[in-house]
């Protein structure tokens, strides 16, 4: 018996090294292979950050990242033209989920994604705060969610706005406030329609015509603008502007702040700034796998969740850089913003009507 047990050791120590050894030479296979094809292309948003996680993308493993800068609406409009004309330009997308779920998974744009992670830092559930990887598409393959923070309902200028002034929905609608509040387009895919959509449904229908059209609520596709308006205090109430560009303003000496919710509007959540998708057809297969494991590895994925000022998923980051009130307490039920089903049902739903009430 005592030799049996030995044996059966033996075999599973053999079987777990080479399984070990199957996803090395996997690596090692696709590392050479990546090199030689030499770059990646990434889409995603105009984050400076960027610049960091090529340049050490770079250095670590001597493949370029080709950023392809945009809107995640803009980006896929350009995507599915190509694509139209039998061109494949990009390897990875990182993108919003409205975006991602009712574009580039509905139009079957993507390639599985779950096949090309292969690193036990990746793959390994301890890694993660759900006990594995969250796919959040329905046949959980497609696309992977590595953050979940609470986010901001809106960021105000103080010296304008006072302590008091706004505490509940209600207080937005003040006609003191009228022509001053700013928001990123509501009728495109993208943060202003995801935040428009939590207005929306927390509130109701009259409430969001009564501050979008009622309150000549400002629009703007550029999220630098909404920082630059709420800076100058030329509209001191803004919707969508980017957490990031708003600390460094605020370091910069400038009197901002972020707004989770109101007491009638409580705190939600964000998968933001993107999800993880793998583009059909990718132009550098090898070198996209490399850069989809890297990029949600303790390394990569810190260096991002730092400049945005967001929670990710992982077990193993130090998350001192993001607030008390931005960490999602366990076990409390939170609106979801980026929910899959909420996206692909009711939030594009809410979309076209805030569309139609807007007349746009």
């Amino acid at each position: 018996m005592k030799a049996a047990g030995v044996l059966l050791l033996l075999l599973s120590f053999a079987s777990a090294h080479a399984q070990q050894k199957g996803w090395e030479k996997e690596w090692n296979e696709a590392l050479e292979a990546g090199k030689k094809e030499g770059k990646v292309v990434v889409a995603t948003s105009a984050d400076p950050v960027m610049r960091e996680i090529a340049a050490k993308f770079k250095a670590r493993y001597g493949i370029t990242v080709e950023h392809l800068a945009g809107s995640s609406s803009q980006l896929a409009a350009r995507l599915g033209t190509e694509r139209q004309a039998g061109i494949n330009s990009v390897d990875v997308f990182l993108g919003g989920v409205q975006t991602v779920a009712n574009v580039l998974h509905a139009e079957k744009m993507l390639d599985p994604l779950r096949p090309a992670l292969i690193l036990p830092d990746v793959t390994d559930g301890k890694k993660w705060k759900r006990g594995k990887l969250w796919f959040a598409d329905p046949e959980e393959r497609y696309v992977l969610r590595v953050f979940s923070t609470i986010t901001s309902l809106l960021h105000i200028n103080t010296d304008q706005v006072k302590p008091g002034e706004l505490t509940k929905a209600a207080d937005l609608l003040a006609p003191k406030w009228r022509g001053k509040i700013a928001s990123e387009d509501i009728t495109v895919a993208g943060s202003g329609s995801n935040t428009a959509a939590r207005v929306y449904l927390q509130t109701s229908e009259d409430y969001a015509k009564r501050l979008y059209v009622g309150q000549n609520v400002r629009s703007t596709r550029e999220r630098r603008q909404l920082t630059d308006w709420l800076a100058r205090g030329t509209y001191p109430i803004v919707f969508g502007a980017q957490s990031s560009d708003v600390d460094r303003m605020t370091k910069e000496g400038f009197s901002l702040k972020e707004v989770l919710g109101f007491s009638d509007m409580p705190s939600a959540l964000t998968g933001s700034p993107w999800m993880l998708t793998l583009m059909q057809k990718a132009p550098h297969p090898a070198a996209a796998k490399i850069f989809l494991n890297w990029i949600i590895s303790k390394e990569a994925l810190e260096i991002y969740a730092r400049a945005e000022g967001r929670a990710t998923l992982r077990t193993d980051m130090d998350e001192s850089f993001v607030t008390a009130e931005e960490l999602p307490k366990p076990g409390v039920n939170y609106f979801d913003t980026y929910d899959w089903q909420f996206t692909v049902s009711e939030k594009e739903k809410i979309r076209l009507r805030l569309k139609e009430i807007l007349g746009r």
